[in-house]
């Protein structure tokens, strides 16, 4: 990241608990809205699900917080800044170093072991390897999974890949995971525990946490929930929900 996006971030930061956050969002493919006008906000230490059918727009709008697909109208602001003004280069820096990603297969490296994969972001951002793999150890040791150190992806199991999945995001403590149907090739039993491991370890940390999932079990573990349907973004009322 250049000195001025820096700058930018660091004479941004907002002194409050809100990190992240979406005013009158819009995305479309072409001619057709996927996101019309959502507004949403993400504060440390909480979780936020996105729940929602196949293509009603949550995992496009998930992307769009993550800086990934950049918005058409509207603006998302992490600790202040709005995310639209950073280069790519910042927006690369700033995905790496502050945010986390666990996805529903969880994308390990086959090539590297699982206390490898886990290191990854703390390499990536410049930390030598001794320290990085030190902390991967201690994360994948709050996980339980200590001793498959050495293995490589193949030979772990569905739910323990995930679980190295969730380490990988929260190694480097970010400031804000994203999540997209994280226990969705998980069966029953293994979702639950991958989903609560996940989200005791994200809470600890004071790491924001946003999850997109079709599966309301799943998401009545979140602290607050939204609802999407056909592009709109409406906050659930958790007595009903």
């Amino acid at each position: 990241m250049s000195a001025s996006g820096l700058s930018r971030l660091r004479g941004s930061v907002i002194n409050t608990s809100e990190v992240l956050s979406a005013r009158y969002v819009d995305l479309f493919y072409g001619e057709a809205p996927a996101v019309k006008g959502a507004n949403i906000t993400l504060h440390r230490g909480e979780v936020t699900a996105i729940t929602g059918q196949s293509g009603s727009g949550k995992s496009s709008l998930l992307y769009c917080l993550a800086g990934v697909l950049p918005v058409a109208r509207g603006e998302i602001r992490f600790e202040g800044q709005i995310l639209g003004e950073l280069d790519d280069e910042e927006l690369s820096t700033l995905r790496r170093e502050r945010f986390g990603f666990v996805f529903q297969y969880g994308e390990l490296l086959p090539e590297l072991t699982v206390e490898e994969n886990t290191a990854l972001p703390l390499r990536l951002a410049g930390q030598r390897k001794a320290e990085a793999l030190a902390a991967a150890g201690e994360v994948l040791g709050r996980l339980g999974l200590s001793g498959l150190r050495q293995r490589r992806p193949s030979q772990v199991s569905g739910g323990q890949s995930q679980r190295v999945a969730v380490a990988r995001a929260l190694v480097h403590r970010p400031t804000v995971v994203f999540a997209d149907e994280p226990t969705g090739s998980l069966d029953s039993a293994n979702a639950g525990a991958v989903l609560e491991e996940f989200l005791s370890l994200a809470r600890s940390q004071g790491t924001a946490v946003v999850l997109v999932t079709h599966d309301i079990e799943v998401a009545s573990r979140a602290d607050i929930q939204f609802c999407m349907r056909d592009g709109v973004l409406s906050p659930m009322d958790r007595e009903t929900a």
